[in-house]
């Protein structure tokens, strides 16, 4: 890891001991994958991790008093979703070697696309009595780390709600709809929401289900995500700014449709499908239907 060049005194590497990020499941603790390809937005993340500090180390060859506080803190941010927060933050006071355990969970309607997990050893308080080489603001970084969890999987994530169709405009027997709002270059968590009708219970319990899915279950939202991706590609291709040459934000709407379409169309051109699509609707169709792989489940 390349260390940052800071205007202050930081202690070595080796007095930081971080073991790696494990996630919690019903089954036991795992170490954190590069990515989850079954993750949605109704799962949530239980995350663990040990992290040994030598205070003493810390303090004396970052030039700091013995008595001054630091902090083990552990930061989230989203790319999906473009929202991040304080995970954690353990004060330190102590002399001698400290072991924290860092243990929380994040929300998955909060996550998205590429989760990134920052640890970093702080001066916990403001010291007035610093000498000019060490750090003196509460917050300077003494060490930090990030390891990263790709969220989104093969199949189009978005954020859903489970409610009442009677209660909208929506037909009442309708079993989902999906909203699009903003224009391609707004953010995708502020451009998607995956409504399930909660009166059709069949689907509704496949959302429920969705970590641990039962056969029927996997059938229902194989047909929920093919609809989905219908609708995504469709309203991309009925503007005329989805382009392949297209220069889309990270985490913007535009970038997750072109990668949706590049990952169901794969070599082929967006004028071409745009094309498809206007001079044979059912042929586009069935194409579509062949690219998600409908009703495909283990």
């Amino acid at each position: 890891m390349t260390r940052r060049v800071l205007p202050y005194r930081i202690p070595a590497e080796t007095v930081m001991a971080a073991e790696a990020w494990l996630l919690v499941t019903e089954d036991g603790d795992v170490e954190m994958p590069e990515s989850l390809p079954d993750w949605d937005y109704q799962m949530d993340l239980h995350l663990r991790r040990t992290v040994r500090v030598d205070l003493d180390r810390a303090r004396s060859q970052s030039g700091l008093p013995t008595d001054a506080a630091l902090m083990l803190s552990a930061v989230w941010t989203a790319t999906g979703s473009n929202l991040s927060g304080p995970a954690q933050h353990v004060r330190l006071t102590e002399s001698g070697t400290s072991t924290v355990e860092l243990d929380f969970r994040l929300r998955g309607a909060d996550l998205g696309g590429l989760l990134l997990l920052d640890t970093a050893l702080v001066l916990a308080e403001r010291r007035n009595d610093a000498r000019p080489s060490s750090p003196r603001r509460a917050g300077s970084v003494l060490w930090s780390d990030q390891e990263s969890l790709r969220l989104q999987g093969d199949a189009p994530q978005f954020p859903m709600a489970v409610i009442d169709f009677a209660r909208t405009s929506f037909p009442d027997d309708a079993a989902w709809h999906l909203q699009i709002s903003g224009g391609l270059e707004s953010a995708t968590m502020g451009s998607l929401l995956l409504l399930v009708n909660e009166r059709n219970s069949v689907t509704a319990t496949a959302f429920e289900n969705a970590g641990k899915p039962r056969q029927v279950d996997r059938i229902v939202l194989s047909a929920v995500y093919a609809d989905a991706a219908r609708i995504m590609l469709e309203h991309a291709l009925n503007n005329d700014d989805f382009a392949e040459d297209a220069d889309f934000p990270d985490g913007s709407l535009g970038a997750t449709l072109l990668s949706l379409f590049d990952q169901l169309f794969p070599g082929q051109s967006i004028t071409d499908i745009r094309l498809r699509r206007r001079q044979s609707p059912a042929l586009f169709a069935s194409d579509l239907q062949a690219a998600v792989k409908i009703f495909e489940v283990s």
